[in-house]
């Protein structure tokens, strides 16, 4: 099994599972990888640290830092620690939308306006709608919220 760190053309970052370096090639050149955040195809992979498994029970050692000869500074490999942390924070908040809205699909628009008129009870909703009619939600006072079409809101998020 390969696990592989990889980034979209919009430098979203993700982990990749594969069972050999030739599936994953395989998979990207017929097009089936994309970024679980924004759907992009334009993936690379980025370098990664490997993990052996040598022998059973044998402790591993710790790799000794890897400095640059241009500055001296310690070469990370894998995903920025700030990137990573703000995509983290983005699907937990995807997941609370997820855990606490009702899905209306695409009675979005009638639900929200019938909600602000008084005319069904309110409650957390999600849904779909075109960009002309969220704008015009908005313009007639309606808090709405509007959200980009994230692949990753359609399935288990991992």
């Amino acid at each position: 099994m390969k696990v592989l760190n990889l980034q979209c053309g919009h430098e979203h970052t993700f982990e990749g599972w594969f069972a050999s370096e030739d599936e994953y090639t395989s998979q990207l050149a017929r097009g089936l990888l994309s970024c679980p955040l924004c759907g992009d195809t334009r993936i690379r992979k980025l370098l990664s640290a490997p993990r052996l498994n040598l022998r059973a029970g044998r402790e591993v050692e710790a790799m000794p830092d890897r400095t640059s000869a241009a500055g001296g500074g310690r070469v990370e490999l894998g995903m920025p620690a700030a990137g990573s942390a703000l995509q983290a924070s983005l699907l937990q908040a995807m997941r609370a939308v997820l855990a606490n809205t009702e899905d209306v699909g695409e009675r979005f628009a009638d639900q929200a306006r019938a909600m602000h008129h008084g005319d069904i009870e309110q409650r957390a909703i999600r849904g779909r709608t075109s960009p002309e009619v969220a704008l015009e939600l908005i313009e007639e006072g309606v808090d709405v919220l509007p959200l980009p079409a994230l692949p990753a809101l359609k399935e288990t998020l991992q």
